[in-house]
């Protein structure tokens, strides 16, 4: 699928660092055009100079806070305006948060979802609807491995991955038939900045996570196959598996043990 878009556009939020980047280098090493969305200017420029320099095609950068009301529409505004035909959406954009209920801060909670299921929905659909009437084009939605599960003390990210993993699969079954294929990542534990800024530091280094070369290679694999979701590493989706196995009260109290705050 992807040969076949040598040549066409994407966009990639959260694309300054991490998953996001990693996106952008390997879809532009298939030859396509990038849009590049983050609110580091400084990072999606060094991002957009190294694929430029490696692969000879064009990135355009656009600094958008994904946090914000109608962020989503504003940003394909831009793209729109900047004469570009989008011909796959890369939804990335995200962010975690570890914490207590006491400890818990309500606002960025609402921010959280706002990022991870508002404005995902808002882009997904408003693409989507662009997609379907010419028949081709594809979307690519970042859940988690703890899309299949409730975490405690990680209830509103868990929670949110679980909308994008159904909301995902949903759109996948009404839009194939249509030319259009959207697939969800579901990674686990990856090396990247997500874990430090979510409350918990250091997590992907002490639980041997995988690297974002891996991940985005499984992603894109699975886009090409036309699959609605794919689990990223063997032991992530043996987790997935026992997590519906067993009881959802075992589950949850499993799960307690794995991101209990320490007290500040």
């Amino acid at each position: 699928m992807l040969k076949a878009y040598a040549g066409q556009w994407c966009l990639v939020t959260g694309a300054s660092s991490g998953i996001g980047a990693e996106f952008a280098r390997q879809l532009a090493a298939r030859g396509m055009h990038c849009v590049l969305v983050a609110r580091r200017e400084d990072r999606l420029r060094a991002v957009a100079q190294e694929i430029e320099a490696a692969h000879g095609t064009r990135c355009e950068i656009i600094l958008a806070d994904l946090a914000q009301p109608h962020a989503g529409r504003e940003l394909l505004a831009e793209v729109t305006r900047r004469g570009i035909a989008l011909e796959l959406l890369v939804n990335n954009a995200g962010f975690g948060m570890v914490s207590s209920l006491d400890e818990t801060d309500v606002a960025r909670a609402l921010k959280l979802i706002q990022v991870n299921v508002t404005c995902l929905t808002e882009l997904t659909l408003l693409v989507a609807k662009e997609m379907a009437p010419r028949g081709h084009g594809g979307i690519i939605n970042i859940g988690s491995v703890v899309s299949f599960q409730p975490v405690g003390y990680m209830g509103a990210y868990a929670a949110s991955k679980a909308y994008v993993l159904h909301f995902s699969e949903a759109l996948w079954a009404e839009l194939r038939p249509r030319g259009v294929t959207v697939t969800t990542l579901c990674p686990g534990t990856t090396r990247t900045e997500f874990f430090d800024q979510s409350g918990v530091p250091g997590w992907a280094e002490r639980n041997r996570g995988q690297d974002v070369t891996s991940v985005v290679r499984t992603g894109l694999a699975a886009f090409d196959a036309g699959r609605p979701s794919v689990v990223s590493g063997w032991t992530n989706y043996l987790v997935t598996l026992a997590a519906r196995l067993a009881t959802r009260v075992t589950v949850v109290n499993w799960s307690l043990s794995i991101f209990r705050p320490r007290r500040t």
